[in-house]
Order: C-alpha cells, then structure tokens, then sequence
C-alpha cells in the first residue's frame, strides 16, 4: 500500500488545529496587507509557503533527520532566525518613532513594506521550530503506507490547508485596510506585531 488514507482524516484535524493557532506568519501577513495591500499580502504568503515547502521537503526526504541530529546546525539557525526577528521588530520599531505626527483621524501614508516575499520567506526559513515540528508530527501519521509516498501527501495536505487558510488571512486584511490605516490601529498592529516578533525572538534563544 503507497498510501494509507484511513489516517487522513485524524491528520486533517490535528493540522486544522495547528494552523488556525495563531502565529509568527499571521502577524507578518496581517501587517503586510494592511500597509501595503493585497499584492505585497500575497508575495509575503509566497515567501512563507517557500520557506515551508523546503522545510517540508526535507522532512520528506530525510534530510531534516540529519539537520536535527547535528545540533551546531541547529544552534546556528536558531541565531540567525532569532536576529532577523528582532531586526523585523526594530525596524516597525524605528519607523513608528520616525512617523511624523499626524491627526487622530487621518489615514496613515507611511512606506510601503520593502521585500514582502524576502521578508516572508527568511522569517520562516530561520526559524527551526517549524522543521523540528514536522519531524515529530507528520511521521505520527504515516501509517501502513510507504513511508516516503504518506510523508509527501501529508505535507501536501498541511501546506494547502495552511495556504487556504493564510490566504483568506491576506484578502481579509487588504480588504479592510482603509478602515485599519487610522493611525491609532495602524499603530496597534504594528506594536503587537513588534512585540509578537520579538517574543519569538527572545523564545529561540532561550530555547
């Protein structure tokens, strides 16, 4: 047997539950779209569905075993992820305390968000939860199947119900994001999302 679909729906629910968790990617998208739209919403959920599709490949392919099993590897790509984290979370940072003074009620016009797709892929690609993640999750569910067929379907699945899921999160927000450019939620999102990045960062380290 290739594939064993009996496990499927199991796997389903433990991932609907795992992707509607809010996270990392869904404060960058959120931010993204309402600054600078559905365009650049979509190039961040590239950049992220990238990073994923690399990550999930190699889980698939065995090679996220070897990763795991050299902890300097891991070390280093804790650290790295952790520094361009709080990078992101210094520059919204920096540009709210740069904005000039505006009217309560006038929408904001600041910068559009440079590098939407790099943004979003370096932010998931640096952080190695994602990857440790996989390893311990998705074999859980490989059943009676071939282990590398099943490994490959479930990571088929989790990434179209993530991309589903992350992409209605950017049409929302670029949708409503006349409403959310007001300068007091504008500046909202962008400190809970400073401080969300940060978090994470702070979270690697001392992982």
């Amino acid at each position: 047997m290739i594939f064993d679909f009996s496990i499927l729906p199991a796997f389903l629910l433990a991932s609907a539950v795992v992707i509607l968790t809010p996270g990392m990617d869904v404060f960058l998208l959120l931010r993204t779209s309402v600054r600078a739209g559905t365009k650049a919403g979509v190039l961040a959920l590239a950049g992220v569905q990238t990073a994923s599709a690399v990550q999930l490949g190699a889980v698939v392919l065995g090679l996220g075993v070897t990763l795991a099993s050299f902890p300097p590897a891991l070390t280093v790509l804790r650290w790295l992820g952790a520094a361009y984290l709080a990078f992101l979370a210094l520059t919204i940072v920096r540009d709210l305390v740069r904005q000039p003074a505006r009217q309560q009620g006038e929408p904001t016009d600041r910068p559009v968000v440079k590098h939407p797709f790099r943004q979003g892929f370096l932010s998931s690609i640096a952080n190695p939860k994602m990857l440790l993640f996989s390893l311990a999750f998705l074999p859980q569910f490989i059943g009676s199947g071939d282990k590398v067929a099943q490994l490959g379907l479930l990571a088929a699945c989790f990434m179209v119900m993530a991309l589903c899921w992350e992409g209605m999160i950017v049409l929302a927000a670029a949708r409503v994001s006349g409403k959310l450019k007001r300068p007091a939620v504008s500046n909202t999102l962008d400190a809970v999302s400073a401080a969300a990045f940060l978090s994470i960062s702070i979270g690697l380290v001392l992982s």
